[in-house]
């Protein structure tokens, strides 16, 4: 796969669930049908709840990885 390249990119590094959550929610409010957002988070509880957040909200998880105990996510937003 090619590299994504971001629209916007948010760093939650060093917060706890429910923060990293409930920021990737506000900030994919502000965000335009089809943009891409890239997360940082260092919580392993993003593994389970970011991917489930997609799912439910229609945003399409591009990529997932870890880096050097950083949990990177690319999401797309959905049109809803």
């Amino acid at each position: 796969m090619d590299e994504i390249k971001p629209d916007h990119v948010l760093d939650a590094r060093g917060l706890f669930c429910p923060e990293p959550v409930m920021l990737l929610h506000s900030r994919v409010g502000d965000l335009a049908a089809g943009e891409v957002l890239c997360v940082q988070a260092t919580d392993p509880s993003t593994q389970r709840d970011i991917p489930r957040f997609c799912q439910f909200l229609g945003h399409e998880l591009l990529l997932s990885r870890e880096e050097e105990s950083v949990f990177v996510y690319y999401i797309r937003k959905g049109a809803a």
